[in-house]
């Protein structure tokens, strides 16, 4: 994203993601939701508790930069439109969200790491909080408590609000990149895209993960 499809270091990036997808039995359909989160779900954050809603020009911009990126992974089918992305998400978690007991153990670990970027002691209001802000069916999927309606009332007032004080703010005069944040701690003397990711291990005779049928309840998270 930061350099473009065609810099050294974006076609490196587009290459691994590339050999990660190669080791692992990933059907078509699975690639294409999974690349219409990155076009949907943004937006429909922002739109909903950004400082200001998405412009036509920039829905039609992210959905084009993902069109690009599915060609460039291989990933047949893909949506020509926004709405398209839309509608193929919708269908696709109507028909597929389920429970899995991994997933939601990966679900949990991702919880607490989002937890360990800030002080120990509001640690469990922070998993709450973003419990407030899943949807009701990712609730269902991962089997968690649903938030009662005042949490959730509370915690997302709270980000609505705070998106409503960034309006107030001067415009940005220089991009802000994710791994300029200060709780982002993976790699404190910088990376190589070459060397991120998944590597296949040797001996393990095919894909790592067990492949769920769809017909028999669903697919993991």
């Amino acid at each position: 994203m930061e350099h473009g499809f065609a810099a050294p270091e974006g076609r490196t990036a587009i290459r691994r993601i590339n050999q990660m997808h190669r080791s692992y039995e990933i059907s078509d359909d699975d690639m294409r939701y999974v690349l219409s989160t990155f076009v949907v779900v943004p937006r429909r954050w922002i739109d909903s508790y950004g400082w200001r809603r998405l412009s036509r020009h920039e829905i039609v911009a992210a959905a084009e930069y993902y069109r690009t990126l599915g060609r460039h992974l291989g990933i047949p089918g893909v949506p020509e439109t926004y709405e398209g992305f839309e509608a193929l998400l919708d269908a696709y978690e109507q028909a597929h969200f389920a429970w899995d007991e991994q997933a939601r153990r990966v679900s949990d670990a991702t919880l607490d790491l989002m937890a360990s970027w800030y002080p120990r002691p509001p640690a469990p209001l922070l998993r709450t909080a973003t419990l407030a802000l899943l949807d009701e069916p990712l609730l269902r999927a991962f089997h968690y408590e649903p938030p009662g309606p005042v949490s959730r009332a509370l915690v997302r007032r709270a980000v609505r609000t705070r998106g409503r004080l960034v309006r107030l703010l001067p415009p940005r005069r220089a991009p802000h990149f994710a791994r300029q944040n200060r709780e982002i701690k993976s790699y404190p003397n910088g990376y190589r895209p070459a060397d991120l990711g998944t590597r296949p291990v040797l001996g393990m005779g095919g894909c790592p993960v067990r492949n769920l049928d769809a017909s028999a309840g669903g697919v993991p998270e």
